[in-house]
């Protein structure tokens, strides 16, 4: 399938809004945000035009063409937003790095304006909340035009075990952009696809455990998933406060550090917020360097996380090798001690907070007719053929059951599995190793999409990370019969800097992304 250029978008907008005259000569695909800024600070364009350009591509590329379906939903005032920034730039200057620049939230971050935040189901189709998730105002202060919300697996995937990533009610199947029978991963599928497929500069996503490092990978971005309480949670339709976090998702190292640095702050809202107050950074472009990696101590944590896919083994060795020659040391292997341990009680930490998180933030919504999570298992079964046609809602089951956060088997199971993932296992790894980071696979490539069956990836990382809190960074590292693979660096807690400093040191030596084809299948012919 033809690849569709952002210059022939440009000439649709054109056409969609005759006020606004074409940007001559201008391709905004694969455009970073420097890039952007760039043009419009030259007077080669206005954010209002870069708005209607993305805006025309999501109407050819996610809802006609290919038809993607990664955008659930776009602004109707993201026009007079960018106006309005472009009139401020005039009278006093831009306000920095995001001013007029467009991004894509996952539709399970609040925003109050004329979308809706629904984590894709119908039982939250309704009113808009009535204040926006901090992120959203730290993003609108930085002067972010607020392009739309992207479709994702509903519920965040904790709806069923046996579910198919990237489906909602509301929005449909996400589609992977470089083969579009393969999966698009969740739950931040429609964020991954969309700014994969450039349908905006930049997007948000959320994770609890794998959300935002697993579409990335298999939609060839850059994904971060900060340490627990950098990034304010509050207005997050939630899973578990424990684990989740939301994060950039981008196309360069460099723009995500940009969008991370102005997503940062302490919220009164979100207790955990308060603990980043002497580690967050608002630019941590600052920490970036291309010969980040030279000297730097890189344990391989190979026990668990290689073995499950040849092809994704061999990109990266590949990609420890190019590390080597760069001028990193490699600890091989530098395994994570008790991996794999912490699994069931991880499940059983996330029941339990799901149903408390979950009742708390529906009792906060206004105008929604489902308050509790046995309100939204009753909307299940009443509205069955539309909200579960292909997988049921066993997790939000088990999570009613659960009790209390004072029981006794919920405060010992947090306890666990915090120790064994935290102390026990990344930071003994690395104190002992003495390392900068621990680097594994992210994942396989993009399995096929399967709704009657469900998903079925073959291996992944990012449990160790996700249960200790600690971040961690995907870049893209090759492709396996056209489809992205990618190498997580993991770190400690508030290691954001280091990790991405070595991230853009690897990604600027290799530069492996390249823009998607929107292929129907796989060619196995080209390795």
């Amino acid at each position: 399938m033809t690849r569709f250029v952002m210059a022939g978008v440009i000439m649709a907008a054109t056409l969609l809004a005759p006020r606004s005259p074409a940007i001559p000569g201008t391709d905004l695909e694969e455009n970073s945000i420097d890039q952007l800024q760039a043009g419009m600070a030259a007077g080669r364009y206005t954010a209002r035009q870069i708005a209607e350009a993305y805006l025309a591509r999501i109407d050819a590329v996610d809802r006609k063409g290919p038809t993607l379906s990664s955008v659930i939903e776009t602004n109707p005032e993201a026009l007079t937003i960018a106006d309005d920034l472009d009139r401020e730039r005039r009278e006093k200057g831009p306000r920095g790095p995001l001013h007029g620049i467009p991004i894509l939230l996952k539709d399970n971050i609040d925003t109050s304006d004329k979308m809706m935040t629904t984590a894709g189901s119908l039982a939250l189709v309704g009113p808009a909340p009535d204040r926006d998730a901090f992120l959203v105002e730290r993003l609108r202060a930085a002067g972010a035009v607020i392009l739309g919300k992207t479709n994702l697996s509903e519920w965040a995937n904790f709806r069923s075990n046996k579910s198919t990533s990237g489906w909602s009610a509301r929005g449909g199947l996400v589609k992977n952009p470089y083969a579009l029978d393969r999966n698009a991963c969740g739950s931040s599928s429609g964020t991954g696809t969309a700014i994969s497929a450039n349908l905006a500069a930049i997007g948000v996503g959320t994770e609890t455990d794998g959300s935002i490092m697993c579409p990335s990978s298999v939609t060839g971005l850059v994904g971060v998933k900060p340490t627990l309480g950098l990034v304010s949670r509050s207005g997050i339709v939630p899973i578990a406060h424990s684990q989740d976090t939301a994060g950039p998702m981008t196309r360069t190292v460099r723009d995500a550090a940009i969008l991370l640095g102005a997503m940062t702050g302490i919220d009164p809202r979100d207790a955990a917020s308060a603990a980043s107050r002497e580690h967050s950074r608002t630019d941590y472009t600052l920490s970036l360097d291309a010969s980040g990696l030279k000297g730097a101590r890189i344990g391989i944590a190979r026990k668990r996380f290689f073995g499950y896919s040849p092809v994704t083994d061999r990109i990266v060795e590949a990609a420890i090798e190019d590390m080597r020659k760069i001028g990193a040391v490699i600890v091989s292997p530098a395994d994570i001690p008790h991996v794999g341990e912490y699994d069931e009680g991880e499940l059983d930490v996330l029941l339990y907070e799901f149903k408390a998180d979950l009742n708390r933030y529906l009792a906060d919504r206004k105008g929604l007719s489902v308050r509790t999570l046995n309100d939204l298992i009753s909307f299940n079964e009443r509205e069955r053929e539309r909200e579960m046609p292909f997988f049921g809602q066993e997790l939000f089951v088990q999570a009613e059951k659960k009790g209390p956060l004072t029981e006794k088997a919920y405060l010992t199971a947090l306890a666990r599995n915090r120790r064994l993932a935290g102390r026990l296992g990344i930071d003994a790894v690395m104190i002992t190793q003495r390392l900068d980071a621990i680097v594994m696979p992210t994942l396989n490539p993009a399995w096929t999409t399967d709704l009657v069956n469900g998903d079925h990836f073959l291996g992944g990382s990012s449990t160790p990370a996700a249960v200790a809190g600690y971040p961690s960074v995907t870049v893209p590292a090759g492709f396996a019969f056209g489809l992205p693979v990618g190498v997580s660096f993991v770190g400690r807690a508030w290691s954001e800097p280091t990790l991405l400093k070595l991230a853009y040191a690897y990604e600027q030596a290799t530069k492996h992304r390249r823009p998607p084809t929107f292929a129907a299948t796989v060619n196995t012919a080209t390795k």
